[in-house]
């Protein structure tokens, strides 16, 4: 995935301008956060494709032990100098944490770069991460007026930086069948219809897992 980390490396200071406020304006996202807050206090939680931040620093507004990682240095420098919490640069297929050390995993918006092997493997990560009963919060595109669920559209200029990003739009069933066989068993869903004075015109969908206390 090097295209992908080159191109946010590109528009890391615009995508911090942009969406590094963005919690400010989604009541729904804050209220699915603070449920996870609640899920997993006192226990350190990990901000996948975490970009500037703003979920790390939002959790960590709650008492979380949050840190965040993301493919891109540049985004993790920006985190870093924004909110001032532990930030690292990695792969989420091949995270650098040790089994069970997680209480939380959330993942706003990444694993769309990803495609189904990526993302089969990025989930059998998170189930290794996670200690037993540990939650994972999920969210991810499933279509807009021009893509279908099921669909891609690849961006090559943004913010007047040419990039090579692909943005999947998921289906939720397909995904929490691949979570289920990373041994992630679902615990709520949630879809949504988007807010355009806010963010970009997708629907959305939320899936809230769980790696078995039996594991």
């Amino acid at each position: 995935m090097p295209q992908t980390r080159a191109s946010y490396d590109k528009v890391a200071e615009h995508y911090a301008a942009e969406i590094g406020r963005e919690l400010r304006g989604k009541p729904l996202d804050r209220a699915l956060l603070d449920t996870f807050a609640e899920l997993t206090a006192g226990r350190t939680v990990l901000d996948l494709g975490c970009g500037p931040g703003h979920v790390a620093a939002y959790l960590a507004g709650r008492g979380v032990r949050a840190a965040g990682l993301d493919l891109s240095p540049a985004m993790c420098v920006i985190g870093r100098r924004d909110t001032g919490l532990p930030f690292c640069a990695a792969d989420m297929t091949a995270l650098p944490v040790r089994d069970a050390a997680l209480g939380g995993i959330v993942c706003f918006y990444a694993v769309i770069h990803l495609d189904e092997r990526q993302r089969a493997a990025a989930y059998r990560e998170f189930a290794r991460a996670l200690a037993p009963g540990g939650h994972a919060l999920v969210a991810f595109h499933t279509g807009d007026l021009a893509y279908a669920t099921g669909t891609a559209q690849v961006l090559r200029l943004w913010w007047d930086e040419e990039v090579d990003l692909t943005f999947r739009y998921l289906d939720p069933v397909v995904e929490i069948d691949a979570l289920g066989r990373a041994g992630l068993e679902l615990v709520a869903r949630l879809d949504r219809m988007p807010d355009p004075a806010t963010e970009h015109a997708s629907q959305r969908s939320y899936l809230l897992v769980r790696r078995s206390a039996g594991d």
